[in-house]
Parts: C-alpha cells; sequence; structure tokens
C-alpha cells in the first residue's frame, strides 16, 4: 500500500478547511504522509462537469450553505457559511502552499490558517498583505516565500497537480488520492480511513 495521501485542493473550498483535520488525523493515524498538491479548481470543474458556486442552480446554492453549516457542527468549527471575501482569486495563496510544499516546509499549518482567514476571520487572502501575515505568524519569511511562489516553477508545479487531479478523475476540491483511488469530498475521509485499515486494494471503474 501506498506510503502517502495525494491531496488536491484549493485553499478556499470550505469543504478543504472542514475536512483539514480529521484528514491530517488520518495521516498521522496510519503513519502516512500528506502530500500537499493545490490545484486550479476552475480547470477542475471544467472536466468534470461541475460549475462555480454563483453560476449553479439556486436549490444547490441554498443547500451549499445549508451543507456548510451541518459540517461545521460535525466537525466543531465557527465558520460564516457567507463570507465577505468569497469568492477571491485563490491563486495566491495556493501557489505560497505550492512552495512551502517544494521546499519541504510546513505546509499543513498555513493552509489550515488560510482556511480559517477566509471562513473565520473575513479576510481576503488575495491580498499579499494577508498572505504576508498568514505566513509570518506561521514561522515563515514572507517575503522570500511569497517572491518564490510567483516563479515559473512553481507556477508550473500548480499546473502539474491540476493536470493530476484531472487524470485521478478528481471532481472538485477536496480531493484525496490514496493507492490510486480517488475520494471526493471531506465526507469521503471515513472511506479512506476504512480503506487504509482494511489494506484492500484500490476500486476501479473499470470492472
Amino acid at each position: 500500500m501506498s506510503n502517502s495521501i495525494d491531496y488536491y485542493f484549493t485553499c478556499i473550498s470550505p469543504f478543504a478547511y472542514l475536512g483539514h483535520k480529521p484528514m491530517v488525523e488520518i495521516a498521522q493515524r496510519h503513519g502516512k504522509t500528506v502530500n500537499f498538491k493545490p490545484f486550479n479548481i476552475f480547470d477542475v470543474w471544467k472536466g468534470s462537469g461541475a460549475q462555480p458556486p454563483a453560476e449553479r442552480a439556486p436549490v444547490r446554492q441554498r443547500y451549499r450553505k445549508v451543507e456548510i453549516q451541518r459540517v461545521a457542527v460535525l466537525r466543531d468549527t465557527c465558520m460564516n457559511p457567507s463570507p465577505e471575501f468569497f469568492p477571491t482569486d485563490p491563486a495566491p495563496a495556493d501557489l505560497c502552499i505550492c512552495a512551502l510544499a517544494h521546499n519541504g516546509s510546513d505546509a499543513s499549518q498555513f493552509s489550515l490558517a488560510v482556511g480559517r482567514a477566509v471562513w473565520e476571520q473575513n479576510l481576503n487572502v488575495a491580498d499579499e498583505t494577508v498572505l504576508a501575515s498568514l505566513l509570518e505568524q506561521n514561522g515563515h519569511d514572507a517575503n522570500d516565500l511569497l517572491a518564490f511562489s510567483k516563479s515559473d516553477q512553481i507556477v508550473a508545479i500548480r499546473n502539474t497537480n491540476t493536470q493530476e487531479a484531472i487524470a485521478a478523475d478528481a471532481i472538485g476540491a477536496p480531493a484525496y488520492v490514496y493507492a490510486g483511488e480517488v475520494f471526493w469530498g471531506q465526507d469521503r475521509l471515513e472511506y479512506l480511513d476504512q480503506m487504509i485499515i482494511s489494506g484492500r486494494r484500490a476500486f476501479s471503474s473499470d470492472v
């Protein structure tokens, strides 16, 4: 079985934020490494036939807000289902996470901090000043990291993550890929946990 979980997401996804802590707990409990792989959610949606929240039917928009509140209670997380700065451009923060992961730094705590900034603190994570503050709070050199995050190398990593996610049949964010099997949504973490515990082989659509 695999020693790692590939975690495909975008930092402003409410469900990625809500699934972050239980995902990390599962990985730690089973001794698995989490590979943080931020992607371009719009390209993933395009590939899966999904739509951005604002373009969905009103009934789906209403249900999504109810679902955010429902999962927040389940996960014991304070959360505003209609934050001031959502949607916002996720690319600057996603690229910072890519840079941290590439450097072998702790991408987990910063990813969590970005989600909290959006969904609890009403901060605009597309604002470089906000990102600099979050980086410094999590022990990173903001100036160096922000500069590196804009490099062609890091932009290429995010593009590669996006193509990998599409190839893995990720429908949206978050998506967890373990031993070649994709689990879409924080509500599928129990299935991921069960797969690791049982040691079963990956299921396939080729049946």
